[in-house]
């Protein structure tokens, strides 16, 4: 194919872009979107709420506003994914079912794993890190705030254009992995696989700058006498995965350039002819892909510690070999990348070197594991839902972990490897590993965002949906893939004798999506009838992030504390002492921005007729992004000064004084 009839394929016609709505599914979705935005829309309006929410939030640099709006972005995403996830679950419920037809199951299955990596677990994590980092360390913001607020939105922009290709040039539908050669222009000549690469790239580039905006907030804007073996355990799993992010989110970056040039401008990176190498693409992939898993489960483990430190009233055990554990956990996940293609070709040595280091990490792991246990040991339990979601995540997590530990045998992976036993591997692995964590720290630290918590039966009662739809989801695909029912098939005959199992894991998924539901109907419920907090420490807490106010104020503390040993906090309240004792001084704090928002937005646009090979448009709006990063580069924003009767005046209001 030369390039002429490449772009003749490519070229932007309403024939290509309004295809998929042929199709009564996705016409039904995109009117249900539209009537769903026009409502939205119109509710705002309504409410004139729209110069509220831009000065507000669209353009705010405050680092807890910036991560409502991530965790806002991840909570709808989960909506999205769960619906895929439930018409997947349909789909094989019965034999030879005819809800979805081989390509959309493709697009809905590639989509949905995209989805719940990137675009929910990944912003769940960003949002409360941003929400609690810079509290437990003492410091009044992140290191570049307006870099901050520049990730959410590109990041924003990148979750934007995976979604529009679902109604617009039609869904990625070579799996989330998207290997070649099935995703190069030979086997997938649409441009669906385009919006892969450039989604994926835009909100890359925004994670790439929140890992460095993470590291150097971190390492330089501790409080004073906060040294490294007094750092919050949340705080140190978030610098270990910045850290992770900044060396691995440039291999993606680079994998997605060669996929662009393969797709759009004829190159051969990934071919299987003229000298290209399709299983480059593999090991690019997954040199960035498997770090990625700890990107978004270390996160989940320092959560777990907060949580079963406060719940059990007691010191986390074993601090130093929790934090020993993660940096070996952050070394050993760039070195196990193609356990992921053990059936590929490799040689014996090649496989078993890759074989040891999987299992190697199975060791600092469990570390953690005994660790949470023994802090448990003679604590005083609260049964709260956060810590629900903590005991939750032990037993089911370690099954993810044993079933780790077969798939990393070589051997034994050649018969797991493309069956549903590995779909029930990751699943219980990411499922406890993360969302139990991210749910556990959404419930924990929701009433320092907004000054209520959520109710806690109902909390309860959705735990416990959510545990038993998942078990019986998910559990039945271990028995299926043994059995040999292979993953990515979209349908199966009869005779195999797969039905009752594969209908047994739908009515999981049926009682899964109504627990995810039930999250939902508690912010409704809990906004209206949840009694609001007189302090900010409704949990009797142990870091610094409760020693402030419900809801936070802008500059987090009046008086910045002086640290002198872990869960200073803590002891602060058993000793009876003032964190905040001395003068109130004025505050610099930076100045909101709308340029973040408005360059995403070029940014989007340029991205997005890139896609369809349209370079007289994309050329003037890469002009337009230079310019405004000249203009940030050449602009002078000196911040502005909170003065110290408005911080006393503040403070006493917030404290409820007359």
């Amino acid at each position: 194919m030369n390039v002429e009839e490449r772009k003749e394929l490519l070229k932007l016609t309403l024939e290509i872009l309004f295809s998929p709505l042929k199709e009564p599914l996705i016409l039904g979705t995109a009117i249900g979107i539209l009537v769903g935005g026009i409502a939205m829309i119109a509710g705002i309006t309504y409410f004139k709420k729209w110069t509220w929410l831009y000065k507000n939030y669209f353009t705010s640099v405050d680092h807890k506003k910036i991560g409502i709006m991530y965790i806002f972005v991840a909570l709808i995403m989960l909506f999205k994914g769960g619906i895929e996830a439930l018409l997947m679950r349909a789909q094989t419920a019965v034999p030879q079912n005819k809800i979805l037809d081989s390509n959309h199951y493709n697009e809905i299955f590639t989509t949905h794993g995209v989805l719940m990596i990137l675009f929910v677990a990944m912003p769940f994590v960003i949002g409360l890190m941003n929400v609690a980092i810079p509290l437990q360390i003492g410091a009044r913001d992140v290191a570049f705030p307006r870099l901050n607020l520049l990730s959410f939105w590109l990041f924003l922009v990148g979750c934007a254009l995976l979604n529009i290709s679902f109604i617009i040039g039609g869904s990625p539908n070579a799996g989330w992995t998207s290997y070649f050669p099935l995703a190069g222009i030979e086997f997938s000549p649409g441009i669906q696989n385009n919006y892969y690469a450039w989604s994926l790239q835009i909100a890359g580039i925004g994670t790439l700058a929140t890992g460095i905006n993470f590291v150097t907030t971190i390492i330089k804007m501790r409080a004073p006498g906060m040294t490294w073996m007094k750092i919050p355990m949340f705080t140190w799993s978030c610098l270990i995965t910045n850290v992770i992010i900044t060396f691995a989110f440039p291999v993606l970056t680079v994998a997605l350039v060669l996929m662009t040039l393969d797709r759009q401008f004829g190159t051969k990176f990934f071919a299987m002819t003229d000298g290209g190498m399709d299983m480059l693409w593999a090991n690019l992939f997954w040199v960035w892909g498997h770090p990625e898993v700890y990107i978004v489960i270390l996160p989940a483990f320092g959560i777990f510690s907060e949580v079963i430190a406060t719940f059990s009233r007691k010191n986390l055990f074993g601090y130093g070999s929790m934090v020993a554990s993660m940096v070996i956990i952050s070394l050993l996940s760039f070195m196990v990348w193609a356990h992921h293609f053990y059936t590929m070709g490799h040689g014996v040595l090649v496989n078993g070197v890759f074989s040891v280091t999987t299992m190697l990490i199975a060791v600092p792991t469990g570390v953690k594991m005994f660790n949470w246990l023994l802090t448990m040991r003679h604590g005083r339990i609260t049964f709260t839902t956060p810590m629900l979601y903590a005991l939750g995540f032990i037993p089911i997590f370690t099954i993810g972990g044993v079933t780790g530990v077969m798939l990393a045998m070589a051997s034994a992976d050649y018969q797991y490897h493309n069956t549903l036993f590995l779909v029930a591997h990751f699943h219980y692995v990411l499922i406890p590993g993360t969302v139990f964590g991210l749910l556990a720290g959404y419930h924990y630290w929701w009433p320092k965002m907004f000054n209520f918590r959520l109710n806690e039966k109902i909390g309860k009662v959705g735990f416990w949906m959510i545990v038993v739809g998942f078990n019986v989801t998910f559990f039945p695909m271990f028995i299926l893939g043994l059995n040999g029912a292979a993953r990515r098939m979209y349908t199966y005959s009869e005779s195999t004798g797969y039905a009752p199992l594969q209908m047994l894991s739908f009515i999981g998924a049926l009682v899964l999506v109504a627990g995810f539901a039930s999250l939902v109907y508690n912010i409704y419920y809990s906004i209206r009838y949840a009694p609001r907090e007189t302090n900010g420490d409704p949990w009797d807490a142990r870091s610094l992030e409760w020693a402030t106010h419900s809801p936070v104020p802008e500059y987090n503390f009046a008086i910045v504390p002086q640290v002198s040993q872990l869960d200073e906090f803590w002891y602060a309240k058993k000793e009876g002492r003032d964190l905040h004792a001395g003068k109130i001084e004025d505050i610099h704090m930076p100045n909101n921005s709308g340029a973040p928002l408005w360059m995403s937005v070029v940014m989007g646009l340029l991205t997005f007729f890139f896609i369809f090979n349209q370079f007289m448009i994309v050329i003037p709006l890469a002009v337009i992004t230079l310019l405004f990063m000249a203009y940030r580069s050449f602009e002078i924003d000196e911040g502005h000064h909170i003065h110290a009767h408005e911080v006393e005046e503040t403070e006493r209001r917030m404290r409820g004084d007359r």
